[in-house]
């Protein structure tokens, strides 16, 4: 019997829950100085096609304040502490067509804001609420039409400063303070990303075995086979969405970074590449591995299978606090580099030796990317990747692919309750002077971490890593 990792439907609201998220806002209120006022919209529908939108998904600053998922809703926040939510009024013949809605009346008691409105109220009562503080709060560059729509509310406050109004004579980026507060991840987070991270293990298993399986019966296997196989796992166990849209790539499909699971031929003797993951209850799990289609690694897919995985160690040892979030990125380009000279991708005689190869980022043929992300409510979460107290510090070098001149700030110092993912890769397209055995082989492999005290703790494992178990695994 498969293990029930997480709740069928999103999480409902819990007393434990209403403290947190008003935790989060008073946390949110204490930032933005008393003076200070916070608009924070969900996200808005849109139209897939005639009659019919796209699944809606909410904003994940505003969920992360209320765990509020209706759209059509708004969030202000005022510095001394006063939460209002504007939401959806109740609505007989709409919630016959479009599901229940809460409410403004339910919606104080239910997710414990101070007071609520209809949205329909929010043109006309928003002016109220920005008159007389100073600053006003909203995240920059997220929102098509916010801030003009803003400029209308202290635009209707400023007409009437003959009647004694004050509009805030200050705006300012919301993002910097909310990324600063979600990239750290508090207990509940984490034991929500673990859940996460489970199911989408289980899925990977579950498109593993059935690759394999299909190939023994002699079955045609498409990529869209083992996609349907993931989304299966996803629903099965509680997930609402997958955390972006799944990489399912056969053969040299995968030297595809961002290629979409298709309908390419999945041969017996290729590897697969799937890099894939669910959200559940509003956060994402990020997990990649590359295995082979009928269960065994031939000879040079072995080889630089286990200079992938070499590379990703030496990347989770370099992940601890007090580190740099660029050393796991370094520790696996060194590795990397070392290995492509070994096995002959790069030639050393013309390349120099392995300092040589970083230098010069000739490794950039087959490895382009970095090393990792955060990850948190949104697949790339959202947080700054330079450390804040040294933000003035800046280098400059000239890149030596292309001689684009580069600044350099210090990168941000791993701290306990980070997460991020950790995937290197190796992409091997035919070129002249690459050997023809390794043509067309894609490989990456990621997991995702969160920083402890200690090292890291990855919460992705419960799919083989190693060659011995992907194959063993494959075997059952």
């Amino acid at each position: 019997m498969r293990p029930h990792y997480g709740p069928p439907l999103e999480a409902p609201m819990t007393t434990a829950n209403t403290k947190l998220y008003a935790q989060r806002r008073a946390t949110l209120a204490q930032r933005i100085g008393p003076a200070g006022i916070a608009i924070i919209p969900t996200a808005p529908e849109h139209q897939r096609n005639r009659d019919s939108d796209f699944a809606f998904r909410h904003d994940s600053y505003f969920y992360y304040l209320s765990g509020f998922s209706e759209p059509k809703a708004w969030l202000v926040i005022t510095g001394d502490g006063r939460c209002t939510l504007f939401c959806q009024a109740k609505d007989r013949e709409r919630e016959i067509w479009d599901g229940l809605r809460l409410g403004p009346e339910a919606a104080p008691q239910a997710i414990g804001v101070t007071e609520a409105f209809s949205s329909a109220e929010l043109d006309t009562r928003l002016p109220a609420l920005l008159d007389g503080r100073e600053a006003v709060w909203y995240p920059f560059a997220t929102h098509k039409g916010l801030e003009t729509r803003i400029d209308g509310w202290l635009g209707s406050l400023r007409a009437r400063v003959r009647y004694g109004t004050l509009a805030p004579e200050q705006q300012r980026d919301l993002c910097s303070v909310l990324d600063e507060m979600r990239l750290f991840k508090d207990a509940h987070e984490q034991d929500v990303m673990r859940r996460a991270a489970r199911i989408s293990a289980g899925a990977h298993v579950r498109a593993m075995q059935r690759c394999a399986g299909m190939i023994r019966t002699g079955q045609e296997v498409r990529e869209y086979h083992l996609d349907a196989e993931l989304l299966h796992e996803f629903r099965l166990h509680g997930s609402q969405y997958p955390a972006y849209g799944s990489i399912v790539a056969a053969g040299g499909n995968a030297c595809v970074l961002h290629y979409r699971a298709d309908a390419g031929r999945v041969p017996s003797g290729e590897l697969v590449l799937i890099d894939a993951g669910c959200e559940l209850d509003g956060y994402a799990s990020d997990i990649t591995r590359t295995f082979p289609a009928n269960g065994v690694f031939t000879g040079p897919q072995r080889t630089l299978y286990e200079l992938v995985l070499a590379s990703q160690d030496a990347a989770i040892a370099a992940t601890q606090a007090g580190a740099r979030f660029t050393d796991p990125h370094d520790a696996t380009v060194k590795v990397l580099a070392q290995g492509m000279l070994d096995v002959g991708l790069l030639d050393k005689n013309k390349v120099g030796g392995v300092e040589d190869v970083i230098e010069t980022r000739a490794y950039f043929q087959f490895y382009m990317h970095r090393t990792g992300h955060w990850i948190g409510m949104d697949v790339h979460d959202c947080g700054a990747y330079t450390e804040p107290s040294e933000i003035g510090q800046i280098s400059t070098r000239k890149d030596a692919l292309t001689g684009d001149l580069i600044k350099d700030r210090p990168a941000r110092i791993l701290r306990a309750g980070m997460a991020l993912t950790i995937e290197p890769g190796i992409y091997v397209r035919p070129a002249a002077g690459v050997p023809e055995q390794f043509h067309n082989i894609g490989i990456r492999i990621e997991d995702d971490a969160i920083v402890t005290d200690t090292g890291c703790e990855l919460i992705t494992r419960d799919v083989p890593v190693r060659v011995a178990e992907i194959e063993a695994l494959m075997r059952a």
